[in-house]
């Protein structure tokens, strides 16, 4: 055999090899896709790899109310997101605008320092995160907050998405602050009427319409201050002028003396409100204030009823409750 026979005869070889190789590979592959295609689509999606420390995934789903929300705001102007994940991986969101950008961002600095401080004063059974919007005008707050009366000026509001919902079982329930919040409040006071709102969405569950004013508002301004550097005269200063004056509360503040109206000093009634609930902190100390609300926050209370539930949380009745707590403003105020 010559050399060009043999190398005939090695090209014809390795041609048939190749062949073969080639069937064969399209075979396996025709097989491998067949395969694919039986298989359940469950089993061909991509697993995902689990989340670094950096990035954490929240381990308790968004808020159900925030595409609504959302829709609602986009109504109005375009929305800017801010999403704060906490430690235990509750997921808090403040919506707003471009033109409340500055508000928006102050409060997502704040957001989770005020879920952890309404938390251990009032516990861990409510949410423990926070929808926050941030309107655009008086119009988009009464929407956001279903207020369908007179145009308001408040700059904060807590409002529960459905109304037609019980209070013990609370649905869609967000902080919603107006354009001229940050502007009015001051970054103290943005600060601290977060905490306030927070509290009110907390106690919501146990919280019954009509309940003292000073109960409910009282403790939700206890809530804002509490850790506060200011003095009792900064905290206080109408309450603090007119004890200095020799003026002490007769009793406490009636439900409508909170109201807004002209002619009223809706400013003391809040002080009024947060010194009794101080009062109670300081004296039997904050688990029991907590009690306290929890007794009286479940509707309205005449003066009967309020003594009872005074002498069974703190021991006291009405009327030595009241005098303890003028003589409790008194030392604050000329101190």
């Amino acid at each position: 055999m010559t050399a060009v026979t043999r190398v005939r005869n090695w090209l014809a070889a390795k041609r048939r090899f190749e062949f073969v190789a080639t069937v064969a590979m399209v075979i396996a592959l025709t097989a491998v896709g067949g395969a694919l295609v039986l298989l359940p689509k469950s089993a061909l999606q991509i697993r995902p790899v689990p989340a670094t420390a950096d990035a954490a995934v929240p381990s308790v789903p968004a808020d159900p109310q925030l595409p609504e929300l959302r829709r609602t705001m986009e109504s109005y102007a375009p929305v800017i997101t801010r999403q704060v994940c906490t430690d235990d991986g509750r997921l808090s969101v403040v919506l707003g605008h471009p033109s409340q950008r500055r508000d928006v961002d102050a409060l997502a600095a704040d957001v989770g320092a005020a879920v952890a401080s309404v938390t251990k004063l009032w516990g861990t059974d409510w949410a423990r995160h926070a929808v926050i919007a941030v309107a655009s005008d008086p119009a988009e707050f009464a929407a956001l907050t279903h207020d369908s009366g007179e145009v308001s000026d408040q700059v904060a509001a807590a409002s529960v998405s459905d109304p037609f919902v019980p209070p013990e079982k609370p649905t869609g329930q967000r902080v919603v602050f107006s354009a001229a919040a940050g502007g009015r409040l001051g970054d103290v006071g943005l600060r601290e009427t977060l905490r306030h709102e927070l509290t009110h969405v907390a106690a919501r569950a146990v919280t019954v319409d009509g309940s003292p004013q000073w109960v409910l508002e009282g403790f939700a301004e206890y809530s804002a201050h509490r850790g506060s550097e200011r003095t009792f005269a900064q905290l206080a200063p109408t309450l603090t002028a007119r004890a200095r004056a020799g003026t002490l509360p007769a009793d406490l503040p009636a439900d409508d003396a909170f109201a807004p109206t002209p002619g009223n000093d809706a400013a003391l009634a809040y002080e009024q409100g947060w010194s009794a609930n101080a009062y109670v902190a300081e004296r039997y100390g904050e688990p029991k204030l907590v009690d306290l609300y929890r007794h009286l926050a479940t509707g309205p209370q005449d003066p009967a009823a309020l003594d009872t539930v005074l002498r069974t949380t703190l021991g006291v009745g009405r009327a030595d409750f009241v005098a303890r707590w003028r003589d409790w403003i008194r030392s604050r105020a000329t101190t």
